[in-house]
């Protein structure tokens, strides 16, 4: 399965185009509440050593490693980001799911690294409100605080899970 339009929008629409400097020209890094550099749709900076590029102090190291510049390259960027994700999800979700649940399953995941509980509660078809309350209650906070725009995305994506009502 491939994330549809569907999906890529619900991942735009929470992830938005990161600008993290108006005055320069070009899209620019910007830090997320989590204080981790992005660029792009979310795309998470990474230092040398791999690690994820934290912090006010990092923003000169986030500026001179920027390789998105243009929405074109976000987009582009964004869709060899989600095949990643795709992979997790299909490769951990053994039962048949409709195009709307891999969807929130690849915006659940590109957003939060993915969930073994999660994808436990769908492969043993937990009741609807098991893995509603669990969409809704999980993976809503950054730096220790809840954050309303996590819980809208957290919302939407239970909300696309369930949307054929057919679960």
């Amino acid at each position: 399965m491939k994330t549809s339009q569907k999906g890529l929008d619900l991942i735009k629409s929470f992830e938005s185009l990161h600008d993290g400097d108006l005055k320069k020209p070009g899209l620019q890094p910007k830090m997320d509440p989590a204080k981790i550099w992005t660029e792009g749709y979310g795309r998470a900076m990474r230092d040398d050593r791999g690690n994820f590029l934290r912090g006010p102090g990092n923003k000169a190291i986030a500026e001179k490693r920027a390789t998105i510049n243009t929405e074109i390259e976000a987009e582009e960027a964004l869709r060899q980001d989600i095949s990643v994700y795709e992979h997790i999800v299909a490769k951990k979700i053994k039962v048949p799911i409709t195009q709307n649940q891999f969807d929130a399953l690849v915006s659940h995941t590109y957003n939060t690294g993915g969930s073994d509980t999660l994808f436990s509660l769908v492969n043993k078809k937990a009741p609807e409100a098991d893995i509603r309350n669990w969409f809704t209650t999980r993976y809503i906070t950054a730096g220790g605080k809840i954050l309303n725009g996590l819980i809208r995305r957290r919302k939407a994506e239970a909300d696309l899970f369930f949307i054929s009502g057919r679960y």
